[in-house]
């Protein structure tokens, strides 16, 4: 995979492609954690006294207009409201791929997806794959697809294990999406802890309120009707109490707003009064299940402030793909099948498409007494969260692994531009609601660029 790291000037450029190639691996021997002595071991003298703690909290499959802070007047999400006003609002953020599990695998290795072969959502299959091959093909097709592996190699150095080294507790709630079963879970790259210990969901299958269907172990038990997503915050709250001072790095990638589409019928009942028609967003039950998903972060955002770390810890919000901009087909309650479940407008298309709607996605980067709250056009693409949260954070790995990102901190704190160029790679074709997919896009995504005849977009930029 090509790749630029020319310092950006004169405008830059998204580059997509769909077509297989095999680019070499690039995988490293792990690091050896010599400074872990357990889930309380203590700082080295050698490190700063006080270090920030991060929070990444992932969404999944969320739009890039899904939210209040990105210009949706249908969706109500006053915690990512609250949250935005003392971030940094990214407006050219893109994911590793228009689907999960690459974007996944790229934020914790800061590798592309071609590299470490998981270039679809294939990681809770039972098969363990783990050689890239190309898939079989067929008389219709006009290029062959790859068959992505289904597990993260336990080969690659991860955030996770960074973070450890450097005397962090370690913490991962929520949808892994990236291997199960013996060496392939969060503990075996670099969790201290596994909440709810989920591997093998694609999503929360059965729905999202307890008592909940896709997990088997016994503490996985909520109050009947509560929220997956709601009882993870909570658990999440109780974890960052417990720290009492030692830095933390919380892996917090929610359910919301995954299939099923499944809501609470008295949101659904409060959005349906407020639709309106013509709207591009109008889907009263999807409008439900964006409100669930910012009550968790809300309860997130309380959680800090009631253990008085809100002013040392990175917060980071973003989504793994774009929204998906189609029909659901099937509802619970019934009745909201036909209705698409969001638009990304002006973006094109959605989830599962190399278009922008499928890529473009809301990034909010808190960053307390460092970067200044407002809006950022600078490029960034979601394999940067490697090296720049490591800056972020000061933790100098002694090994600092190879990969394909670059730091972004220059942008974040609006200095300059570091990225002119961005890859997303999905090379897998189809015919489905989001098969659109272009080979290879390029252009100016600048504030100045004129959108109204570009291909990556339906409409007229709205302004950001």
């Amino acid at each position: 995979m090509p790749k630029s790291r020319k310092k950006a000037g004169d405008g830059s450029r998204i580059l997509t492609t769909s077509l297989t190639h095999q680019p070499g691996d690039r995988i490293r021997p792990r690091l050896c954690l010599s400074l872990l002595l357990g889930t309380h071991a203590t700082a080295t003298a050698a490190e700063p006294a006080k270090k920030p703690n991060v929070l990444f909290i992932l969404a999944d499959d969320l739009g890039w207009a899904d939210t209040t802070p990105y210009g949706s007047t249908y969706h109500d999400t006053p915690n990512l409201k609250r949250l935005a006003e003392r971030s940094v609002r990214l407006t050219n953020y893109y994911a590793a791929s228009p689907l999960c599990s690459p974007t996944r695998s790229r934020l914790l290795t800061g590798l592309y997806p071609a590299r470490t072969g998981i270039t679809a959502p294939a990681c809770h299959l039972p098969e363990v794959q783990l050689v890239k091959r190309l898939a079989a093909a067929t008389p219709a097709q006009r290029a062959l697809n790859a068959d992505s592996l289904t597990r993260l190699k336990g080969e690659y150095v991860t955030l996770a294990e960074l973070f450890k080294e450097a005397g962090y507790a370690t913490a991962h709630f929520g949808k892994w999406h990236l291997g199960h079963r013996a060496r392939y879970e969060p503990k075996d790259q670099g969790f201290d802890a596994d909440v709810p210990h989920t591997p093998r969901a694609a999503g929360p299958g059965g729905g999202y309120f307890a008592p909940w269907k896709f997990g088997t172990d016994a503490e996985f038990k909520g109050k009947d009707g509560e929220h997956i997503d709601g009882w993870m915050a909570d658990r999440a709250a109780e974890y960052i109490a417990a720290r009492k001072g030692k830095p933390f790095f919380v892996n917090f990638w929610m359910y919301s707003v995954h299939s099923p589409w499944n809501g609470d019928k008295d949101l659904i009942e409060k959005y349906a009064k407020a639709v309106d028609p013509k709207a591009a967003q109008r889907n009263p039950l999807y409008a439900a299940m964006i409100k669930k998903m910012d009550d968790a972060v809300g309860k997130l955002l309380d959680a800090f402030d009631a253990a008085k770390v809100a002013d040392d810890t990175v917060v980071v919000f973003t989504s793994d793909n774009g929204g998906w901009a189609y029909p659901p087909k099937a509802t619970d309650p019934k009745g909201y099948e036909e209705i698409p479940a969001t638009s990304n407008a002006p973006l094109r298309s959605g989830k599962a498409s190399n278009y922008e709607g499928g890529t473009r996605v809301p990034c909010l980067v808190c960053w307390p007494g460092k970067a200044t709250a407002g809006t950022n056009d600078r490029l960034f693409s979601s394999v940067d969260w490697f090296p720049t949260l490591l800056a972020m954070t000061g933790v100098k790995p002694k090994t600092m692994p190879k990969a394909d990102e670059v730091n972004q901190v220059p942008a974040i704190l609006g200095e300059k531009a570091v990225r002119d160029t961005a890859f997303v790679h999905f090379p897998h074709g189809g015919r489905g609601p989001g098969a659109d997919h272009p080979r290879v896009l390029a252009g100016d995504v600048g504030p100045s660029r004129a959108l109204e005849a570009d291909p990556l977009f339906r409409e007229k930029r709205r302004p950001l």
